[in-house]
């Protein structure tokens, strides 16, 4: 970490050290770009945030402490009012995109609106210089992400995607036990999740009930085709629907997934293979299996991964004893050749497996170096730190693998509708060129199409 006031001279020698003077020298604060020989580590961000219900303002409230919320974006009067309440001084907009357009104060943009809208705006912040927090999944299709991510590279400005176990200290000390081969080489990984919470399976509502007021329901559609309003899809369902959310996986894999990806570094798979129940064209399923197959890392073996969502689990390991939890709602087991590991959703509480295993280890010896915090890594982007952990170039990855599922799941219920419900199918991924090679109607579901205005 940077010391608290660092010169220019220290600044630079700690990006060469750490190997990130290129990308730092880029992002550097505007006191520095200006010419001032040293910049204040107390210098204050002006925050603007698009989305400011729940999860929006929480995450806002985190990221706003010492620095000042010049501007506040939402489409919803009623989901903003706390917000409005919390940061009188605030200017308020409705337009995200004249926002950015009229109000130049603005340094940093956060983005907690629904999945459908997280390109456009992050895109949109992007070409104004902003540097950009979005929330997960970074984008709403795989094309998006690979845009994204070309985007944030040319942009050269701090991006971070909202998966907090990332920053946390579960993924690393399970890196640093593999590294050590505690439990020996790695070729198998389930990951779960007990959502969705909101309905799934269902088609679109017929009845065309008064948008409420204080909500622009055109703003909120966005990019999304027109359709008439109707409460099932607000304030928290919109992610069951195709149109505006990614369902099951879009809620939780970029958390439950990130901690085998980066651990095991994975990458992109060869292929996915999806069991989904009851998808619709308007809605994903009640619950899905998919199968993601890794090929071999240098000296790694190949990896199969198993997702398993709407409330089922892979097998208890038989070494866990009898009153321990098997992670929790969401988790993570991966099967070694000597030995298990067991983590919660975020990487957290791991353990190994055999317990004499852990009692032998422990946590071990640190190798890895702990995050500040995933917001706090953003922060000190913004003032000419390192690239925080899951910046854009990494999340848009880890997106696309979320997103491939979802490809997975939707060809399943489309392309193969009436075999059987549920029918398998296994995609060939060609990362390289971005494209499903065996089934091609497949590729249909790696982009959307927006609506005149939105692009």
């Amino acid at each position: 970490m940077l010391p608290e006031k660092p010169t220019r001279r220290t600044f630079l020698q700690h990006a060469a050290q750490t190997g990130a003077l290129a990308s730092s020298l880029l992002i550097l604060p505007k006191m520095l770009r200006g010419g001032s020989a040293e910049p204040s580590a107390t210098e204050k961000i002006n925050l603007a945030a698009i989305g400011l219900g729940g999860r929006g303002f929480g995450l806002l409230q985190g990221l706003a402490h010492g620095h000042n919320v010049v501007a506040l974006c939402d489409v919803d009067d009623r989901t903003a009012a706390p917000a409005y309440k919390e940061w009188p001084n605030a200017r308020r907009h409705r337009d995200y995109r004249k926002m950015l357009e009229d109000q130049k104060d603005i340094d940093a943009v956060v983005i907690a609106a629904p999945d459908h809208h997280h390109f456009a705006m992050a895109m949109r912040a992007l070409q104004c210089g902003k540097h950009v927090y979005c929330e997960k999944p970074l984008t709403h299709t795989i094309a998006e992400a690979r845009a994204l991510a070309a985007a944030a590279r040319d942009a050269r400005v701090a991006t971070q995607m909202g998966n907090q176990g990332n920053a946390g200290a579960g993924v690393r000390i399970i890196q640093e036990w593999l590294e050590d081969g505690l439990i020996g080489a790695v070729r198998e990984v389930h990951a779960w999740t007990c959502k969705p919470e909101m309905a799934q399976g269902i088609g679109r509502p017929t009845d065309t009930p008064p948008v409420p007021a204080g909500l622009d329901w055109d703003l909120w559609l966005g990019p999304a085709p027109i359709r008439p309003y109707h409460p099932v899809y607000l304030p928290f369902a919109w992610r069951a629907w195709w149109a505006f959310g990614s369902c099951a996986l879009g809620d939780m894999a970029c958390h439950v997934l990130n901690t085998p990806w980066r651990a095991l570094n994975l990458g992109l798979p060869t292929s996915v293979e999806a069991y989904q129940h009851k998808c619709t064209d308007e809605t994903g399923p009640h619950s899905s299996m998919i199968y993601f197959e890794f090929p071999s890392r240098g000296a790694l073996p190949p990896v199969r991964l198993t997702w398993y969502d709407g409330g089922m689990m892979p097998p208890r390991p038989p070494e866990l004893p009898d009153g321990y939890r098997m992670g929790d709602n969401e988790g993570c087991l991966f099967i070694g050749e000597r030995g298990k590991i067991l983590c919660n959703c975020y990487g957290n509480d791991p353990r190994l497996l055999p317990l004499e295993l852990m009692k032998e280890h422990g946590v071990g010896r640190q190798r890895i170096a702990r995050s500040p915090g995933h917001g706090e890594e953003w922060l000190a982007a913004i003032k000419g730190g390192p690239k925080p952990g899951s910046h854009f170039e990494h999340a848009a990855v880890l997106t696309e693998l979320v997103q491939l599922g979802n490809v997975a799941i939707r060809t399943s219920a489309k392309v193969l509708a009436g075999k059987s419900n549920g029918y398998p199918v296994k995609l060939l991924w060609d990362a390289q060129n971005a494209k499903v090679t065996n089934i091609p109607e497949a590729n249909q579901f790696l982009q959307t199409e927006y609506r005149p205005g939105w692009v």
